[in-house]
């Protein structure tokens, strides 16, 4: 329509998997509201989202920016001057770009980006994943203009005013598993009639998840158990060379491009507790037992979990006791149908299925404003 300005949009965070899927999810679904929507998106140099994002189709500029090192104060030293550095450049970004609402989904360049676009006046909203709100998120919370969260009671890091609950967006085609089963099993050399295990360490896989797998494979193949083995190209090497060819049954791979497969195959599945995780664990109603990192800032991943144990919707097993409980308490809830039944119904109930579109709106909304 003549005289209506197209809306200009910048998109900022990243470092995981479980930053770049939403920011990505929102990008797609703005542009099926408002195709005539121009998007920029502004990362970390040297991490994934400088290669997810322009694969899926989109402009990306990096910043010189990094997370605070918890493993050695030196390596902080620097962290003032990138970060002056990098606020630098976001301001000459947001000068260049002129967007109309800019957009931080958490992680390192969301801060420089999100602190400039503030300053600048520009209308501001950042989408919190977890159920523990981020470091970058909370000192920002009180400056922009509007929250959206995945969990109830994050007022206790926000302004409750400018909360909406959304939940968290999901990777469509990942969790589309209607009628896929026998072609899951198919595609990766499975019996349909089996039960199956999915485990997924995410993008980077799990030491912990690769060891309990590992160790249990004996038990699991006595069980007659097949499993879907995602273990993250770092892990891939060491356990194709220990596997051989002597476990039948076992789909063992570093990445999994068809999660709708992975996800219709599985009975039961087992993974970390990442927010963007658990966002399709509950599309895909599938009984679930979740090991929350314990790498990740403030144990954000075991609040993650709590928030569906305490629905009973999932089980869970922490990190330092999955060497002992993993395997059994998996082969455990594989035999029990009543559990699993139950599982099912209420991890189905949390499902958001249009978190991505909910954002978008509200992104829309700030850019008319």
């Amino acid at each position: 329509m003549a005289g209506i300005k197209t809306k200009r949009i910048i998109i900022s965070g990243g470092g995981t998997g479980g930053h770049i899927f939403p920011a990505i999810a929102i990008a797609n679904a703005l542009k099926r509201l408002a195709p005539d929507t121009e998007l920029l998106f502004v990362g970390a140099e040297g991490k994934m989202e400088m290669d997810k994002v322009p694969a899926a189709g989109y402009e990306i500029i990096g910043l010189d920016i990094q997370g605070i090192n918890r493993k050695s104060f030196w390596k902080n030293l620097i962290l003032p001057f990138k970060l002056y550095k990098s606020i630098r450049k976001a301001r000459q970004i947001l000068h260049d770009f002129k967007p109309d609402v800019a957009v931080g989904v958490g992680g390192y360049a969301s801060g420089p980006l999100l602190h400039t676009a503030v300053q600048m006046g520009i209308p501001c909203l950042i989408q919190e994943q977890n159920s523990y709100a981020g470091i970058t998120n909370k000192r920002l919370g009180a400056k922009v203009d509007k929250i959206c969260v995945a969990f109830e009671g994050m007022d206790r890091f926000f302004p409750k005013s400018k909360i909406l609950l959304t939940g968290n967006p999901i990777r469509r085609e990942s969790v589309d598993i209607r009628n896929k089963r026998f072609e899951a099993a198919e595609l990766l050399s499975l019996s349909p009639h089996k039960k199956t295990i999915l485990l997924t360490g995410g993008s980077l896989g799990a030491r912990t998840l690769n060891t309990c797998m590992r160790d249990g494979l004996d038990r699991l193949a006595a069980a007659d158990v097949q499993l879907i083995w995602q273990c993250g190209g770092y892990y891939y090497d060491e356990l194709r060379e220990a596997l051989g060819n002597g476990h039948e049954g076992v789909k063992l791979t570093a990445f999994l491009h068809r999660m709708d497969l992975a996800y219709a195959a599985a009975d039961v599945i087992i993974a970390r507790a990442g927010a963007g995780t658990i966002a399709e664990l509950c599309a895909v109603g599938k009984p679930a037992i979740l090991v929350p990192s314990p790498n990740v800032a403030e144990d954000h991943q075991t609040k993650n979990a709590m928030a569906l144990v305490d629905k009973d919707a999932a089980l869970m097993v922490s990190d330092m006791e999955a060497p002992q409980k993993l395997v059994d308490t998996a082969l455990a809830l594989l035999d029990d149908e009543k559990r699993i039944k139950v599982l099912r119904a209420n991890i189905g109930k949390l499902a958001i299925w249009d978190a991505d579109e909910i954002i978008a709106r509200e992104v829309l909304k700030l850019a008319g404003e």
